[in-house]
């Protein structure tokens, strides 16, 4: 058996699925971080959000690693008997990038506070959270069926039936409008960010930077990626729910068609087309 990356190991501190844990497990956080959203109500209900969505350690064990991104990692888990994916967010040493650290631990407070107001069949179910020096983990539902841009991949640009177009689209259609109704912008919708279940039903997921739509003008941020953003976050200029509608507007686009506008740019050659409206025959 070949080594293990210690990537694909969980962080010092969790117990693994594969062996034994030795580890003398702390079943509760430590302390949360007192840090403040930018405005509105979650900047009093963060902290006590927070320790409400605690987890109890003892009782998570860690699988293999199944993605990762920029700064995290996600694993497959068992939590209280019932399968889980866990997101492990690993800030900077002490010292090292106390901005990204800063963001990082902003998003991190934010993602689980909205989390924790969504109940939706269309929208991924939070688990649970914890905070350990260094590293920030949010607990979601596991879904199964894995994610739409894997499901077309598979499809190699082959046509999907339509009724299976309308369905896929409904599932999102009506998780975004359940979030939009709770007063959240979502601000990165994309194929990488729809799940199925085992039934393949459609769910919205990866808050990592959605925001509340009365502050998204005040947060002065980037969030979201090139290729599905919208125009006036190019530009920032003021946005809304829009900009969730005009993503998953792409979304469709790459439902029906298999492939996406400009899909042979760059992310930034493409952003620079659609906000200059630059004609391509197709």
């Amino acid at each position: 058996m070949s080594p293990r990356s210690p990537d694909d190991s969980p962080p010092l501190g969790f117990a693994s699925l594969r062996a034994p844990s030795k580890l003398k497990i702390n079943t509760r956080a430590s302390s949360w971080p007192r840090t403040n959203l930018d405005s509105g109500p979650a900047r009093v209900a963060a902290p006590e959000i927070l320790e409400r969505w605690t987890v109890d350690r003892s009782e998570l064990l860690i699988g293999h690693r199944f993605a990762s991104g920029a700064y995290s990692r996600l694993f497959h888990g068992i939590y209280k008997d019932q399968p889980v994916a866990v997101k492990f967010i690993r800030q900077p040493d002490d010292g090292e990038d106390d901005e990204l650290s800063a963001k990082l631990d902003k998003q991190f407070t934010s993602e689980v506070t909205i989390l924790a107001r969504l109940q939706h069949r269309n929208v991924i179910k939070l688990v649970g959270a914890c905070n350990c020096p260094t590293v920030f983990c949010v607990i979601t539902e596991f879904l199964s069926g894995g994610s739409l841009r894997a499901f077309l991949r598979k499809l190699e640009r082959e046509t999907l039936p339509l009724e299976k177009v309308i369905s896929i689209a409904l599932d999102i259609a009506r998780g975004l409008e359940y979030i939009h109704l709770q007063g959240i912008v979502h601000r990165d919708i994309k194929p990488e960010n729809i799940l199925f279940d085992g039934e393949f039903c459609a769910k919205v997921v990866d808050f990592g930077v959605a925001c509340e739509e009365k502050y998204c003008n005040l947060l002065g941020d980037d969030p979201g990626t090139y290729r599905w953003m919208a125009p006036e976050m190019y530009k920032h200029k003021p946005y809304g729910r829009k900009v969730d509608v005009y993503s998953f507007g792409l979304v469709l686009w790459e439902l029906v068609t298999g492939s996406l506008p400009y899909q042979d740019m760059t992310p930034l050659q493409a952003a620079f087309a659609v906000v200059n409206k630059v004609c391509v025959l197709f």
